[in-house]
């Protein structure tokens, strides 16, 4: 049996080639436009969520938070639109990729005869951006109504750090305006039977280090050089790496998310062979979980540097300082609907840290409580891998999954955040 390229079909309410789910034909759909860096297609995803719109009979505001960069909104008004709303934000672009070690085309949406669907953003996170649509779809279809205000949201530039998309967009009154109370993100695949939950994140810093030296000939023995500076800042921040590491492989309750991660990205410096640098750098991606006292860990840096010699200084390209996480006590009405759903669904669920970054980090700076959540077990972790995929019936749960959470949400008593 060949794997299938096409199954293509309208909004999702259409016929699907080959007795294919409709749901499962608009994923693929939606994959295969090229919202890719360095220069992501963002006009052909406003096109395809306009259509959306307008099958849904829903509303959808656009704001242009940057040149070319806008986040689209769909809004499902509840019947108590005083209430603060739940929002279901997604992005709407991908990481580049290597097509050279791809089996199909990335951007084909190639399903292969076990239902496994290959491209670029099967996991990060086109499937949960149509699970949302869907859900509302059937939801729509049934008569439901709600409560609470839902506002789907659709957002640019995640995976160049957001600072054109949801880091600026937090800042602005229409922002304000859309009354949130919980907000529903990404979150990552769980090989096993479980499903991943993620209520917080670590901090990403992105630093390089300056070191200043004496330059000369290189035939010589020249004191106080770059190099030796250079050598033992390196060796500082990988043995402090080594016991991290060391850290996560000892303990059983330990997940990447709980212990900093330090990695040697870049050294720079140097003109020739035979010349002694007057100076070196070098930069590393540090993300620490939230746990770590920010304020003292600059300060062993500080250390470092001083030990590593004179006249050496450091830079951050990012620095993230807010360490706010969601409640996941079972007193936190929030969690508690969210996690006494999954709990009728049969779904386990295992909590965790998020190790890398998502826009969920801007929305938590501004005091919202936000999950990262994508429904997605049984699954490899393929997000900006080679060969990302996600199976179709994985994805068609998903969409059963958000079926029953967002009515839950959505009918969560007046709180007293409502006031």
């Amino acid at each position: 049996m060949l794997p299938d390229k096409d199954g293509l079909c309208g909004g999702g309410g259409g016929q699907a080639t080959s007795g294919e789910d409709p749901s499962v034909s608009l994923f693929r759909e939606y994959l295969r436009l090229r919202t890719v860096h360095p220069e992501p297609d963002y006009d052909a995803a406003l096109r395809f969520l306009d259509r959306i719109a307008e099958e849904l009979g829903l509303p959808m505001k656009k704001i242009e938070v940057c040149p070319g960069r806008v986040v689209s909104i769909m809004t499902w008004q509840g019947t108590n639109p005083t209430l603060k709303s739940i929002l279901l934000n997604s992005h709407t672009d991908v990481v580049p990729v290597y097509q050279e070690h791809w089996k199909y085309d990335s951007f084909a949406a190639v399903k292969d005869p076990e239902g496994n669907i290959y491209a670029r953003g099967t996991q990060d996170m086109k499937s949960v951006t149509i699970q949302y649509i869907q859900a509302i779809r059937r939801l729509k279809a049934e008569g439901k109504k709600f409560m609470r205000t839902i506002h789907l949201m659709f957002v640019p530039d995640e995976e160049v750090g957001g600072h054109k998309g949801m880091e600026t967009f937090v800042k602005l009154p229409e922002f304000q305006e859309l009354n949130i109370g919980f907000a529903l993100d990404e979150g990552l695949a769980n090989p096993g039977e479980a499903f991943t939950v993620f209520y917080g994140e670590r901090n990403p810093w992105w630093i390089t280090v300056h070191c200043p030296g004496s330059p000369g000939h290189g035939s010589r023995f020249v004191e106080n050089t770059a190099a030796e500076k250079l050598r033992s800042i390196i060796n500082s921040f990988l043995d402090f790496r080594e016991k991290e590491k060391h850290r996560l492989n000892t303990s059983e309750c330990f997940t990447l998310g709980d212990v900093t991660t330090v990695n040697m990205t870049m050294v720079k410096g140097g003109v020739a062979y035979n010349v002694i640098p007057a100076e070196m750098d070098v930069s590393f991606d540090l993300r620490i979980p939230p746990t770590v006292n920010l304020q003292e860990f600059e300060e062993q840096i500080k250390k470092w540097c001083k030990e590593a010699g004179e006249g050496i200084t450091y830079e951050f390209a990012q620095k993230h300082m807010n360490q706010n996480v969601t409640s996941t006590d079972e007193s936190d009405p929030w969690w508690n609907t969210f996690s006494t759903t999954c709990k009728a669904m049969k779904i386990t669920l295992e909590k965790e840290i998020f190790p890398a970054a998502t826009d969920s980090r801007f929305i938590r700076a501004v005091g919202l409580p936000a999950i990262g959540f994508s429904p997605m077990n049984r699954t490899p972790i393929l997000l900006h891998d080679h060969n990302e995929y996600l199976n179709e019936q994985v994805f068609l749960k998903g969409i059963q999954v958000y079926e029953n959470l967002v009515p839950a949400l959505a009918n969560v008593p007046a709180l007293p955040c409502d006031a």
